[in-house]
């Protein structure tokens, strides 16, 4: 599984924490060369260090923040000029907000939409040129079960997450004939900071994957060829069961148990 990629480069976005730095680790394990790329330095370097002395790999790190426009460009730049060859791009990186919409402030959604598409949607369109000249090469994209339903409350983050499932599975076809493969891996809820930055109410978070685990599913259904993969098979089971009833009946659902509760009179 990770060790499909053995002596390989690959580049994981938002490595830091979560599932990023999981799906790190595994690859790691698995004897491939990491770019890790994400805002905080720091932790990029710990990483870096930690997995470079654990499993013999080669490591290189560039610090950016993928709510900048410029921030693909300026990754794609720091690989061609250390003329390394990305076989594997992983477009993790991402987050989400919580609460109603007209109180989210408009630069924060639209920094979600600018990480959470924008940013995948550029690294990719950079990388797979190389992929299809060479007729080899991966694209793992984080999307969300949040993917298959619109979801009350973090609506906005549900739509990115949406966008990013459709494009890796269009993608997936169209890479076929090139030896390309791209898949999409659709967490449920995991054992992260997610839900912390996001302002997720405990009561909304339900069960949850280790980050590890969502990480091995994800490679693993790459390396199979699929064009996406929930990880879990309750996740699994809610989100084809939606298909069988009616969609506002879903997303009504999901706003009761989304919603914020009720502010308490002083």
């Amino acid at each position: 599984m990770s060790g499909e990629w053995q002596g390989k480069w690959a580049l994981v976005t938002g490595a830091s924490a979560g599932i990023g730095k999981a799906l790190a680790e595994q690859l790691a394990f698995g004897g491939t060369n990491l770019v890790l790329t994400a805002r905080r330095r720091e932790r990029l370097e710990d990483l870096a260090q930690e997995l470079r002395a654990k499993h013999k790999i080669q490591t290189e790190m560039f610090v950016a923040d993928l709510a900048q426009a410029t921030a693909p460009g300026e990754i794609f730049d720091f690989t061609q000029t250390k003329r390394l060859t990305i076989d594997l791009l992983v477009n993790n990186a991402g987050f989400g907000q919580y609460g109603e919409f007209q109180t989210v402030e408009a630069e924060r959604l639209l920094e979600m939409v600018q990480v959470n598409c924008s940013a995948v949607l550029h690294l990719t369109r950079l990388y797979l040129p190389g992929m299809v000249a060479k007729r080899s090469g991966d694209v793992l994209i984080v999307a969300s079960t949040a993917s298959f339903q619109a979801v009350p409350y973090i609506s906005t983050y549900a739509a990115t997450k949406a966008f990013d499932l459709f494009l890796a599975e269009g993608l997936a076809e169209e890479m076929k004939p090139y030896g390309v493969r791209v898949c999409a891996l659709c967490p449920g809820t995991t054992e992260s900071e997610f839900h912390q930055v996001a302002g997720h109410p405990s009561r909304s978070k339900g069960r949850q994957q280790s980050a590890e685990m969502v990480a091995k599913n994800g490679l693993r259904a790459l390396a199979a060829g699929k064009s996406y993969v929930i990880s879990g098979l309750g996740n699994y089971l809610g989100a084809h069961g939606e298909r069988l009833v009616p969609r506002r009946f879903v997303t009504r659902i999901a706003a009761k148990l989304f919603r914020p509760a009720a502010k308490k009179e002083p």
